[in-house]
């Protein structure tokens, strides 16, 4: 006997709680989703989110501005082609920059042919140029001389060592989650515009509203004066 009222209060208490849901599909408004949904398909077209350049452009900065130090320490040392030379031709481990370069380009090659030109989605990539780079300089900096150099055995190295880290960080906290977000926001208002779109058929025309003719004025004195007249 007390089968029957308990199944009728589950049904109601589901039915209650799907209301909710449902007046929030309601509360949908399509013209937003849709202007979402075209946004983003607008960032895809362009085929780099804005934070994903903005890396791209800091590892460029990396490479310049390596090249940069790497220029002003071979004229410090009595001008580009006498220790170009012999950085270059006369390459020694133990006390050349030349190294600190390449490993600069390193880093610009990979970095861009995996995040700008195949637009990787993960971080193996950077893990690796920092792995790499951060392994090269702390052997370089035990095993050479650099530090009796002068100030540029210090700032090389110390410099490539931050720059790759923070490339690093830059990726793995900003470029990567935020690319993940515009995702779901993109894959939730999509699934919101179907829903809506089921919802909302369409909008309704004009002939499928009806208003009843307007009574005549009067109409119902002159009836009942009619039935007067011929009782």
């Amino acid at each position: 006997m007390n089968r029957v009222p308990t199944d009728a209060e589950n049904a109601h208490s589901s039915s209650v709680e799907s209301c909710p849901s449902l007046r929030d599909v309601h509360s949908i408004n399509p013209t937003q989703l849709m202007a979402r949904i075209e946004s983003y398909e607008g960032r895809e077209k362009k085929g780099i989110s804005d934070v994903r350049r903005t890396f791209c452009l800091f590892v460029t900065f990396d490479l310049l501005f390596i090249t940069l130090l790497w220029i002003i320490e071979l004229n410090v040392k009595g001008g580009i082609e006498t220790t170009l030379e012999k950085e270059v031709l006369h390459y020694d481990y133990s006390s050349s920059y030349f190294d600190i370069f390449l490993l600069a380009v390193f880093r610009f090659k990979v970095l861009i042919l995996a995040y700008a030109m195949c637009r990787l989605r993960h971080w193996w990539a950077i893990a690796f140029t920092t792995a790499v780079t951060s392994a090269f300089l702390l052997a370089k900096v035990i095993i050479s001389q650099l530090f009796s150099q002068g100030a540029f055995g210090y700032v090389l190295p110390i410099i490539s060592f931050i720059l790759a880290w923070i490339e690093t960080w830059f990726l793995d906290f900003k470029v990567l989650p935020q690319e993940a977000e515009e995702e779901n926001r993109f894959l939730i208002a999509q699934d919101a515009s179907e829903r809506a779109a089921l919802l909302h058929p369409g909008v309704l025309s004009d002939g499928q509203f009806y208003s009843p003719p307007e009574s005549v004025a009067g109409s119902d004195e002159d009836s009942e004066e009619k039935q007067d007249s011929e009782k």
